[in-house]
């Protein structure tokens, strides 16, 4: 994703968001020692804050950003990183953005805890300024997101994935949290009923397209761009829908073929030719033109705002992510 053009989506909001990072930075501070430790190294680590621009821009279309836009904004980044430094120990991972990831440093069962604080902390951000609507909301999201990372788990063990339930599944896992940050950013807003579900669709038509686009840069990105290598979903087991296309084109054959590639766990040659047998399909063109269905869904969720900066940067933020190389 390439920085400079997400440096002028932000542009509407570079001051609140200069704000929202003091206060980020702040809010996971600690008295105990390792604590405080990890939270400094999670800092280091400067992912793209799409979340929190998501709730700041959501709120400035719907009425203004204020302060509890910037609560809202520190409660789903702190969810998100809750479930990043889980899910690296729920896939053994060694990375995350470049770094070594927390369970590589210290081990599962302080990184399993250091999750554990990071979501507990942002749900006393809310619970102390009395946001009862966004704790309503969040719980909701981390039920979704639970039951999406079990449905994925259970079918990764079956190989027997489908296009309905990999859309479930994307839905749960990933647009949830996006569609959480939209309507937490515009609740903090606004009580007009139509805007808030307005943004919760436009999140959630987001999310999905961002993630069937992140499904077809396992098959086509360089991995030096996208920080993962190339095929890790083939890998991992996992049947995203370029994937799921293909076997439901091709005979039966071929799919038993490339399943039982899928089974082994895939070598290096074995990928590539996953990766072939996804192309001849048309996995990848298929998979391309669903994402930016959902993209345009979206877009046409902001049709009863009126024009402003912000509704530019949303709209822009929809091009950006289905167009993305990493």
């Amino acid at each position: 994703m390439n920085l400079n053009s997400l440096s002028k989506i932000t542009q509407v909001i570079e001051p609140e968001l200069e704000e929202f990072n003091k206060l980020f930075r702040n809010s996971i501070k600690s008295k105990i020692g390792i604590v405080d430790l990890i939270t400094r190294y999670l800092l280091k680590q400067k992912g793209k804050k799409i979340r929190p621009i998501l709730v700041l821009l959501s709120s400035k279309i719907s009425g203004g950003i204020n302060e509890r836009s910037y609560r809202g904004a520190g409660l789903v980044e702190l969810l998100h990183t809750a479930t990043l430094v889980h899910d690296d120990v729920v896939d053994n991972a060694e990375t995350r953005r470049y770094f070594p990831s927390i369970n590589a440093i210290w081990k599962n069962k302080i990184a399993v805890l250091m999750g554990d604080y990071l979501l507990a902390k942002g749900l006393m951000l809310a619970i102390d300024s009395k946001d009862f609507d966004f704790l309503e909301v969040i719980t909701q999201t981390v039920r979704r997101m639970s039951e999406g990372e079990l449905l994925q788990i259970s079918k990764t063990r079956k190989l027997d994935n489908d296009e309905e339930t990999y859309f479930k599944i994307i839905s749960d896992k990933t647009a949830s949290l996006i569609s959480t940050c939209c309507e937490i950013g515009a609740r903090a807003a606004t009580e007009d009923k139509l805007k808030i579900e307005a943004l919760k669709q436009f999140g959630e038509n987001l999310g999905i397209a961002f993630q069937i686009r992140d499904d077809i840069l396992d098959y086509v990105g360089k991995s030096k761009l996208i920080g993962k290598p190339l095929g890790g979903d083939i890998r991992e087991k996992k049947l995203t829908l370029p994937l799921i296309h293909a076997l439901s084109k091709s005979n039966n054959f071929e799919s038993d073929k490339i399943l039982k590639i899928i089974k082994k766990g895939g070598k290096k040659l074995d990928i590539h030719d996953v990766i072939e047998f996804v192309k001849k399909y048309d996995g990848i063109d298929y998979s391309e033109k669903v994402s930016k269905e959902y993209a345009q869904k979206a877009i046409n969720s902001l049709e009863i705002f009126e024009s402003s900066e912000a509704k530019e940067s949303l709209i822009n933020l929809v091009e950006f992510v289905v167009n993305r190389k990493n």
